[in-house]
């Protein structure tokens, strides 16, 4: 018997369901992201105008009642008992040498935050013109932001030999970003790992409702002000705020707050291991959102964009800060 093929007459059978009639696909598997949501929506939170007026003036009007009664207090003490209150007045003018002092560092702080925006700067332009000569000064910069770095002298040296060869922009920026970042990057991108390991292990450890926010919030800033000081952009309170806010408002302009190709991964093993642990897959998906906060740390602090060096994923800041997890 001969076969052949088969005809088989649709005309009169009922219309089988397409996909733009399927149910929408539940994500109720999946974990949730409670905690690096509410630690974003703090941190990213911008203040209103009149909120910033009103604390202004709360802190103008209390910093003058402080010193008006610590005048009196002062000068009434001195009155009373001359050498006692001599004492109080040295202790005030120590207490407000140590506060113009720490305000001296915030302002030095700001000031080098700002020098590494300006090459971050530049050096986008230099790249965008195809500038050999704001390229050269762009790496001038990042040899003078590194000039007292002890552990960058090899590299620095290697640069000195090898930056006379380059001659074109990108070529140069590159020489600049393999001799003199690549170890930077390494160290930024072990920090990234503590702090998605520990964000990962408070959440899936921890049963309270608010310690996994808190841990978020901590640990995310602690991560972030060490980055910025692996780059050379040390900070103090102040600055570290300030280098929060402007990470999260990196999120949000480039929308790295969704899930992306390089979260998948992260995102699908939460998935899986929520199956067995909702607590443990919550935590891997919270410490992929800390990784994501980490990457887009490096990226605003780093002097020069990702160019030669290729930007760290998620997924394997992730991977290397459970193996790390587990290793243990």
């Amino acid at each position: 018997m001969t076969k052949g093929p088969i005809l088989i007459d649709l005309e009169h059978a009922p219309d089988a369901p397409g996909p733009d009639i399927a149910p929408p696909v539940s994500d109720e598997g999946l974990p949730r992201t409670a905690a690096m949501q509410s630690a974003i929506a703090v941190a990213g939170r911008r203040p209103s105008r009149l909120g910033r007026w009103i604390w202004g003036l709360a802190l103008a009007f209390i910093g003058a009642v402080v010193s008006v009664a610590a005048w009196d207090f002062v000068t009434g003490l001195i009155a009373r008992t001359p050498v006692l209150g001599m004492a109080v007045a040295v202790l005030g003018g120590a207490l407000v040498l140590a506060v113009a002092v720490a305000v001296i560092r915030e302002l030095a702080a700001f000031s080098r935050l700002s020098r590494i925006d300006g090459l971050h700067k530049q050096a986008s332009e230099a790249l965008a013109e195809d500038d050999l000569a704001k390229a050269r000064q762009v790496s001038d910069g990042v040899m003078r932001l590194y000039r007292g770095r002890a552990e960058l002298d090899w590299a620095r040296d290697r640069f000195i030999d090898r930056q006379g060869d380059q001659f074109d922009a990108s070529a140069l920026l590159d020489l600049t970003e393999s001799e003199l970042l690549a170890p930077l990057d390494k160290a930024a991108q072990a920090e990234v790992q503590a702090a998605a390991r520990q964000v990962a292990t408070v959440t899936a450890l921890v049963p309270l409702a608010l310690a996994d926010v808190a841990a978020a919030l901590t640990s995310n800033l602690r991560m972030i002000r060490r980055v910025a000081e692996i780059y050379g952009g040390r900070s103090g309170a102040l600055g570290s705020w300030r280098l929060m806010r402007a990470v999260m408002a990196h999120l949000v302009a480039t929308g790295a707050v969704a899930v992306g190709d390089d979260m998948l991964g992260s995102l699908a093993g939460g998935g899986l291991l929520s199956k067995l642990s909702r607590r443990f897959g919550e935590g891997v998906v919270n410490g992929a959102l800390t990784a994501r906060v980490g990457v887009a740390a490096m990226e605003v602090c780093r002097p020069l964009p990702f160019s030669r060096q290729k930007r760290p994923s998620v997924s394997a800041i992730v991977s290397g800060a459970l193996s790390g997890l587990f290793s243990k």
